[in-house]
């Protein structure tokens, strides 16, 4: 059930939220046993809020289209009087004090929250194989890896858990757990959703933003999510726009540009074939395709690796010594970090201003960019090489490999569901201009609608 069916049942009386909060918390008791995609599920203060929401509804009160939506919080994000683990022994016993923006807004706007999800350790990876929670499971095959870091979230949304998840993206983490699992997941652009009260892992590339089964409920999420915060340094203080598409989304007028390099250079085969035919579908409904070429995603992926390094090791120094507390690829990373040069750093933002600038020239002759969101299907679990062209690549560099340098350059990104019946999930990722999520949502939700 999407948002929107789950919002038209409760304003016709043919569901109550208390229902539907019941319905979400019987498949976390069903299914969470074997996905692992809750750390802590918060049961009898959601169903004490969905009983409350539905006396509002009564009197009167609606707080809009996510008004008593089942959801869930990645669990890096704090949540007042709920533990918040960040995945990771660091904050095994943390219970915040207050709850973060997203919580706030989520909350305001009449969502119902069910839990914390799990997620890569301290968000720095892209398996969720988590040595402190175990690993995730990804409802399409559950040997493979839901993706991360917010694999929890795409994990419980992907198996109706929840009707929509938060996560965070750093470099992919929002992305990547969409086109394994199957849904749409928005990175917007830096700055839109506020950052305040959510654990951070890069200063400069953190994104939170929202999971959900379309386009068109992740935009419901964004409307509630977007907007100035004056306790996050890094708010764009740019207003809200209006995501909603229209039922009917035309793609007439819009100019999809198909990178001619990069992007398309190393892909298994089923991946090409379903990206490749739904920027086919595009064209048939009314979009310009324009070849164009893009910058390099070689010095894209270097800069993003760069920069994480050393603002993750920046974030962590302080506990880096007590290396009993970290899982061996997360504590690797943390420690590359410490040898990262003050220059280097310096000489990576430089070179990250002009690729943003190359990208900004880019979107003067395009209106959004089309690139597959993956090269290949999620990795089984334990895995850590993929073969793609006969080549063996290492499963954290080949799956971050199209996402991550997007978030060196800020601008939206969403990825959508494009694979074929009986194939197991491949996403399409649609990029854009800043500030423009309503042009990248509707043209998800028009590729959604023909599909």
């Amino acid at each position: 059930m999407t948002i929107v069916e789950a919002a038209r049942a409760l304003r016709s009386g043919e569901t109550t939220c208390l229902a539907l909060t019941k319905r979400c918390l019987a498949r976390i008791e069903e299914f969470n046993p074997v996905l692992n995609a809750f750390i802590t599920v918060t049961a009898d203060t959601a169903l004490a809020r969905a009983g409350e929401l539905d006396a509002e509804l009564a009197r009167g009160i609606d707080r809009g289209p996510l008004h008593g939506i089942p959801i869930a919080h990645k669990d890096l994000i704090r949540t007042r009087g709920v533990h918040t683990t960040c995945g990771s022994a660091l904050f095994a016993h943390d219970i915040p004090g207050e709850d973060a923006a997203v919580v706030e807004r989520l909350e305001s706007a009449g969502a119902v929250s069910l839990g914390k999800t799990g997620l890569h350790e301290l968000a720095y990876g892209i398996t969720c194989e988590n040595p402190h929670f175990g690993p995730i499971r990804n409802p399409a095959d559950r040997h493979r890896s839901p993706g991360g870091s917010s694999g929890g979230s795409g994990a419980a949304v992907a198996s109706g858990m929840v009707l929509a998840a938060t996560g965070t993206d750093t470099g992919g983490s929002i992305r990547i757990p969409a086109a394994f699992c199957g849904l749409a997941g928005l990175k917007p652009t830096f700055g839109l959703v506020s950052c305040y009260g959510i654990q951070p892992l890069g200063y400069s590339l953190d994104h939170p933003g929202p999971i959900a089964l379309n386009s068109r409920d992740a935009a419901l999420l964004l409307q509630a999510l977007a907007g100035p915060d004056a306790r996050d340094a890094a708010s764009s203080f740019r207003p809200a726009g209006a995501y909603l598409p229209p039922d009917k989304p035309s793609l007439k007028g819009l100019r999809a540009g198909i990178p001619e390099n990069g992007y398309f250079d190393r892909l298994t085969p089923e991946v090409e074939s379903a990206v490749r035919s739904a920027i086919a579908r595009a064209g048939q409904l009314g979009a310009t395709l324009v070849p164009v070429r893009v910058p390099s995603l070689e010095e894209l992926n270097a800069v993003s690796r760069v920069v994480l390094y050393a603002e993750a090791s920046a974030v962590y120094r302080p506990h880096i010594a007590k290396t009993h507390l970290f899982g061996a690829d997360v504590l690797t990373l943390l420690q590359q970090g410490l040898h990262v040069s003050g220059p280097d750093y310096v000489n990576a933002q430089r070179l990250r201003r002009l690729l943003a600038q190359q990208f900004q020239t880019l979107f003067q002759d395009i209106d959004v960019l089309l690139t597959p969101t993956a090269p290949a299907f999620a990795p089984l679990i334990g895995q850590r090489e993929v073969v793609i062209a006969g080549q063996a690549l290492d499963v954290r560099l080949a799956a971050t490999s199209l996402v991550r340098g997007i978030n060196v350059t800020g601008l939206p990104a969403l990825s959508i569901p494009v694979h074929p019946r009986g194939s197991l999930p491949i996403g399409l990722q649609i990029v854009g201009p800043p500030f423009r999520e309503d042009r990248l949502i509707r043209f998800g939700a028009a590729l959604e609608n023909a599909a």
